[in-house]
């Protein structure tokens, strides 16, 4: 028999062949992974002796294998069982989705029959709801081998075309990266070196951090290698994802730079459900939105013209056609798809958050994935926030005044629940030395009882209602996975005789999210993390869970140090006590350097506080030049408007937020802007949460203070810092404002590059 020519995932072949009807979330949401496995374990658990749990099978049909691992077999007893994990009431499941569960039971049962020549197979579909752990729900049915064969091979013959279709893309594919040259005549200084470490550790399925400086064409250096290593070493998908909208312009920028031979890769770009739904006044369900009925229905001519050439570039609003002219959801259309891509571009959650689409289809097909993490010194922080969670008790209690029924009585024990938690706290915010399991069963009955109202009566759920269940979703959650990563802690809105019953937060911190990452790292073949900061190394193995063969490079600057002037001005203090003194000779530090260059210059800041404080004294001082100035909570139009300003030949100072939109990812080349002055040291505020940040920090390392201030502050200022050069004829300065930029330890942190002068008058030049 000749070798198969595709290889399809028994999930994968079901979804495909025989899911159809509505698009329904109102039976949500699944269970994620981790909760998924927990599930099947404890069912396995149950079994006896000639039970086995998780066997691999496969099977042909003609020129296709298809391979899965069932959750359960006895072979004495010919049973088979598909162990599917919910939350909710079962009965309220949508007919379509048993129907695909039934279609994925019956294949493995095939299979299994095949395997160890069985006349008959008892098929079973065991569900468990993770929330309650209550007993198992089968429903049975005995199946004879002929009508098990007659129903897979149908299946496969409904499928047998696209694979077809899927290897010849793929022999194309392969064979045009193999071929593909570098879209420009050279590489730029340190581009190469860039791109050769990529490549050796791609080849080799290690993870790489590399630090690159602003400027050197990371997007590029590092996409472009990746895709060449693509054949040799049989990569299924690449996948670049960042954590702003700017970051995916520039790769798919840079993937239509490199399209070798037309039509030969498949990128798709991944945006937010929020984002890509047509009709936000709608429930996600055919008895609400056009776009959800019938949508199985008419996924396979959609997904057929989505990818109708051998390769197509589907940003956003491409896709966003292509839904629309079949009428299918944008949003669950490019989840489909995506399954069929070369690349993806989209957000750092799409892999490593806790319900990751592309993380979870990385497992399912077993897909050997390359992964790129752009300024990947944001996924630190970004991390953490997708393994944290927070409930408010204001929004608890005003559900609860119009709740009825279920929902009523378990929002009512989660309120119990919650006021012994906070009996006799008298301080505004109480970090608890222990996991609050004490609020899992409470915060699980009111996702129960919200679920089974959605089914029942979905026109009565809000939007008050819903953000709730999606809150206590992701509280549970982490309920389940606390440890000493993370930190439960509660905040009082007031305290005191005057504060009568206080609202309350309830919030389940991540401090360290390296647990959590480090399984998805795990799932790749090989990860490239790069960014223009990734100084010290030691802090982001430790915080993001890299593996421990992991290679660091420090890529050398494109850039001369006498582009760039870094002028240390340690006769200010910007320390919060001396602030107030520190406003005039700050003005007079950007006078100076601006009489000597005008120019378009940002000026960073701490806060918004110290913000409006300094550009208030320096437009009473200097009311001849021009100013303009970050407001809070900008609109997408007031930022644009902001970054106008920065005219070529333009003049004047813009006054930030360091950490803030201009921080980073700001790309004014040339005389746009020729300099910055970053009148603080970054560090993070310090207040109660910080500081519990600090000894968490400090228990897990060692090194609470730096782990929490320092390092996180000076990535900051050398991201602000890296906005002045772009170009290798771009010249500028910087003026760092503070006396504790001149400490060893600090100077150590800054970029290696940087020539730095320091003096000590008030008033330094430039």
């Amino acid at each position: 028999m000749p070798a198969p020519r595709y290889t399809v995932a028994v999930r994968v072949l079901c979804e495909f062949a025989a899911k159809c009807g509505d698009l329904d979330s109102r039976f949500a949401p699944s269970p994620t992974a981790e909760e998924g496995i927990a599930g099947h374990r404890t069912v396995a658990a149950r079994r006896g002796g000639g039970y086995r749990a998780e066997v691999q099978v496969s099977g042909r049909h003609r020129h296709l294998l298809v391979r899965g691992r069932v959750d359960g077999f006895d072979r004495t007893a010919r049973l088979v069982e598909e162990v599917k994990t919910f939350r909710g009431t079962l009965e309220r499941m949508p007919a379509n989705h048993r129907r695909l569960h039934w279609a994925q039971a019956k294949v493995y049962a095939w299979l299994l029959c095949e395997e160890h020549a069985l006349p008959s197979m008892t098929v079973s579909l065991v569900y468990f709801d993770v929330g309650r752990q209550r007993e198992e729900m089968p429903i049975s049915e005995v199946c004879d081998a002929s009508g098990l064969q007659r129903f897979f091979d149908d299946l496969c013959e409904r499928f047998v075309a696209w694979a077809d279709r899927e290897v010849a893309h793929r022999e194309r594919r392969d064979a045009a990266l193999a071929s593909m040259r570098f879209p420009h005549a050279d590489f730029r200084a340190g581009q190469r070196e860039l791109a050769e470490a990529v490549y050796k550790s791609a080849r080799r399925g290690l993870c790489l951090a590399a630090e690159a400086p602003t400027g050197s064409g990371k997007t590029l250096g590092t996409l472009f290698p990746l895709l060449k290593a693509v054949p040799g070493e049989r990569i299924d998908k690449v996948f670049f994802l960042t954590a702003k909208g700017t970051g995916r312009s520039l790769a798919l920028e840079a993937l239509r730079s490199m399209d070798a031979s037309p039509g030969a890769l498949r990128v798709i770009e991944l945006t937010a459900r929020d984002k890509a739904c047509e009709h936000r006044d709608r429930s996600c369900h055919g008895d609400s939105c056009p776009l959800a009925k019938g949508f199985y229905d008419r996924i396979a001519a959609a997904r057929g013209e989505a990818l109708e050439e051998d390769g197509a570039l589907l940003d956003r609003e491409a896709l966003r056609c292509v839904a629309l002219a079949h009428d299918v959801c944008p949003y669950y259309l490019a989840q489909d798809v995506a399954q069929w891509c070369d690349v993806a571009v989209g957000d750092y959650n799409h892999f490593f958050d806790g319900s990751a689409a592309l993380h979870a289809a990385t497992l399912a097909n077993d897909w050997r994935v390359a992964v790129l993490v752009d300024e990947a010194h944001n996924l630190v922080e970004r991390a953490r926030t997708m393994y944290s969670a927070s409930l408010r008790s204001d929004a608890l209690d005003a559900l609860y005044r119009v709740a009825s029924g279920a929902t009523r009585k378990a929002l009512g024990r989660l309120r119990r629940a919650w006021a012994r938690v906070t009996a006799n706290q008298e301080q505004p915010y109480v970090a608890h030395d222990a996991g609050p399991r004490s609020l899992a069963g409470p915060v699980n009955d009111v996702v129960a009882a919200i679920t089974g109202t959605m089914a029942d009566e979905p026109l009565s759920i809000d939007g008050a209602l819903l953000a709730f269940l999606f809150d206590a979703m992701r509280f549970a959650r982490l309920i389940e996975t606390f440890g000493p990563h993370s930190v439960f802690d509660v905040t009082l809105d007031g305290v005191g005789p005057a504060a009568r019953d206080p609202a309350s937060t309830l919030c389940i911190r991540n401090v360290v999210p390296a647990s959590f990452l480090r399984p998805r790292f795990a799932a790749a073949y090989a990860t490239t993390l790069f960014s223009a900061t990734l100084t010290p190394r030691v802090f982001y193995r430790d915080t993001l869970g890299l593996p421990d063969d992991a290679v660091a490079i420090e890529v050398d600057s494109p850039f001369a140090a006498r582009q760039l002037s870094v002028h240390v001005v340690r006769a200010i203090s910007t320390r919060y006590r001396d602030r107030e003194r520190s406003l005039r000779p700050i003005a007079r530090v950007i006078d100076e350097q601006y009489r000597r260059r005008a120019g378009n210059y940002l000026a960073f800041f701490s806060s918004f506080e110290y913000l409006q404080r300094a550009i208030d004294v320096f437009r009473r001082e200097y009311p001849a030049i021009p100013t303009w100035q970050q407001a809070r909570r900008m609109s997408d139009a007031e930022r644009e408007d902001f970054l106008a300003r920065f005219e070529i030949g333009g003049r004047g100072i813009g006054f930030a937020v360091l950490g803030g939109a201009f921080g980073e990812g700001v790309d004014l080349v040339g005389d746009r802007l020729v300099g910055a002055f970053i009148a603080t040291l970054g560090l993070p505020q310090v207040n109660a949460v910080n500081e519990q940040l600090r000894r968490t920090m400090d228990a897990c390392f060692g090194a609470g203070y730096d782990y929490a201030y320092l390092y996180p502050g000076l990535r900051r200022v050398a991201q602000a810092a890296g906005r002045v050069i772009r170009t290798a004829t771009d010249t500028g300065s910087v003026h760092l404002i503070d006396d504790r930029y001149a400490r060893r330890e600090v100077a150590a942190l800054l970029p290696r590059w940087w020539r730095v002068t320091c003096r000590s008058d008030d008033a330094p030049g430039a």
